[in-house]
């Protein structure tokens, strides 16, 4: 296969020096995903294809297969020995993508991805609003394109249900009924409602009718056709199960997942215990807290009296929004105390939109564009808002926002030195860097002074807790054989209020692995830094360290570990 400049033939470019070669295949790799994947072009404002959408039918997949095994030959063909450290870098993690890609494919993961009820196909159409402007004639002609396009892509999308039927490789039953239930809430919306309508970013109004005429043409039959097989003909099949350890030959589906989180071979059981063990410390931390306020060892009594204060329950969405952007502020305030590079992105806050938040966690964040035209977005979830108390929200703004992805993610894209796979492209496999650089930052919110009370520092304490509770519920489901029941009892246990416990079950239940990415990271920044620190002693500096983690962009966790001390060596 040829793609961009390169000849992925497993032998490098005659007249190419091995950096010039790695170089060229790492940007026609890009391209190459890119094209594949139009949408994920879309997200980082790149237009050339936004009149498309993705393929997940057969000649999709092979093309998808083709260029994996291409960049994987090449890859062999560059002697590691003949590049600097960042391209050493970049060559490892072509392989290892390649690598996943290739071994997902063959396990027909697809088949699984497909019923998802946060990011499933039904997802893609409704989210693009904040994403794709129609707001020149150009642009409200590629869109109206896509949206006919859908047609196809859904059509595709049913035959992989069928296909999964037919292997006997279905998502959970509890996926299922959140994926149609969904659906069912799009449907039951006029069209003239339907959330990429009265949301599109148009010129004129006349112009929305456009975009109607093809969410009632072409859309909403679409969306009518998966659900009626996702509901008659699939749900009857789903598993009862919830783990994938149910599925066929789920426990090696298990170990890829959990690699292709994590980047790395961990053994459920070991991170189960590790888990346990975590939540015992973190909960002295919150005892500690507990005793202060007069609660002796009583947290969850300190923790009802946080919850019976009126002003910790946002009194609209709106102030919720506002609350979470004024934790930003103060954030990005103080950053530069640790911090040598920050980001010249910004960052707004918005409400999870109301047709998924039912399903959507407590809040996420989405990139900016690489033009700057769009700023990062920080969603908050405005479901259920007394639920959503502000003892809780803050580490979840300094996690998903300042100083955590918004930061790591924007500098990694504003990186100058950094090919477009490295600065876009590098999270297919940096889960675990990337959400452990988010926990980290919960940490080091506290480190900055940011909580505003010994409440907020509690609320602290019980996300990280939840995340440590992933570590067990995660491995609990998918590997040791939990019950739905016992994994939401268990996040209950750890503080979770019995929405979220909902929710998240369910979420880890639809992403196997999801779930380890985050304390599995942190854990490995923190170790380094520790080392480093006991390494360096009072030579040690703290926004180099910060500056030299984020530096390189999203990384697998062996690679931070094997690079990290030789970027902050001490000076001669």
């Amino acid at each position: 296969m040829t793609t961009g400049t390169h000849t992925t033939d497993g032998q490098a470019t005659d007249g190419m020096d091995a950096r010039a070669s790695l170089d060229a295949l790492a940007d026609s790799f890009w391209e190459s995903v890119l094209e594949l994947s139009p949408t994920t072009a879309t997200v980082y404002g790149d237009e050339r294809y936004a009149d498309r959408l993705e393929d997940p039918g057969p000649e999709g997949r092979a093309r998808l297969r083709d260029l994996m095994a291409g960049t994987l030959a090449a890859v062999g063909s560059i002697d590691p020995d003949a590049l600097d450290t960042e391209r050493r870098i970049t060559r490892d993690m072509l392989r290892v993508v390649a690598e996943l890609a290739i071994e997902q494919q063959d396990q027909r993961i697809d088949v699984l991805k497909v019923v998802d009820q946060m990011e499933g196909p039904q997802t893609l159409l409704p989210s693009l609003a904040a994403f794709q402007p129609a707001d020149t004639p150009e642009r409200l002609e590629k869109l109206v394109a896509r949206l006919h396009a859908y047609g196809p892509f859904m059509a595709a999308n049913t035959e992989l249900l069928r296909e999964g039927m037919a292997r006997g490789l279905t998502a959970p039953r509890i996926v299922a009924e959140r994926t149609v239930a969904q659906l069912e809430r799009l449907l039951d919306l006029p069209a003239e409602e339907y959330p990429l309508v009265t949301a599109a970013a148009v010129a004129r109004d006349v112009d929305r009718e456009a975009i109607l005429a093809a969410v009632r043409d072409v859309v909403r039959p679409a969306d009518a056709a998966y659900l009626a097989v996702l509901r008659d003909d699939y749900l009857p099949h789903a598993r009862t199960e919830p783990g994938l350890w149910s599925a066929p030959d789920g426990e090696a589906l298990y170990r890829t997942q959990v690699r292709a989180w994590t980047t790395l071979d961990l053994d459920p059981e070991d991170v189960h215990r590790i888990g346990l063990d975590e939540l015992a410390s973190i909960e002295e931390e919150r005892r500690v807290i507990a005793r202060a306020a007069g609660f002796g060892d009583d947290t969850v009594a300190y923790r009802a009296s946080i919850l019976s204060d009126p002003a910790n329950i946002p009194a609209s969405a709106d102030a919720l929004v506002a609350r979470a952007t004024d934790d930003i502020a103060r954030a990005m305030d103080a950053a530069p105390r640790v911090f040598g590079r920050l980001p010249r992105a910004g960052v707004v806050v918005r409400p999870v939109e109301p047709y998924k938040e039912k399903d959507a966690p407590f809040a996420y964040y989405f990139p900016p564009t690489v033009d700057g035209s769009r700023p990062g977005i920080y969603y908050a979830n405005t479901y259920d808002l007394p639920s959503r108390a502000y003892y809780k929200l803050a580490s979840t703004t300094y996690h998903e926002a300042a100083p955590g992805h918004h930061f790591q993610i924007t500098l990694e894209m504003e990186h100058p030195e950094l090919p477009a796979f490295r600065r876009l492209g590098s999270r297919m496999v940096g889960g675990a860097y990337v959400e452990g650089w988010g926990l980290y930052s919960e940490r080091l919110a506290d480190e900055l002074g940011l909580y505003r009370d010994e409440a907020e520092r509690f609320g602290m304490l019980d996300a990280q807790a939840w995340r440590a509770a992933r570590l067990v519920v995660d491995t609990g489901v998918h590997a040791l054989r939990w019950e739905r029941q016992r994994s939401i009892d268990f996040l209950r246990s750890a503080a979770l209020g019995p929405t979220d416990a909902l929710i998240e079950t369910d979420r880890y239940i639809a992403w196997p692995g999801q779930a380890l990415t985050y304390k599995t990271g942190q854990r490995e920044i923190e170790r380094l830094r520790r080392e480093l620190t006991a390494r360096d002693g009072a030579a040690f500096d703290l926004r180099r360290f910060h500056d030299a983690v984020l530096g390189h962009g999203s990384l697998p966790l062996a690679t931070l570990a094997a690079e990290l001390p030789r970027w902050l060596a001490p000076e001669a």
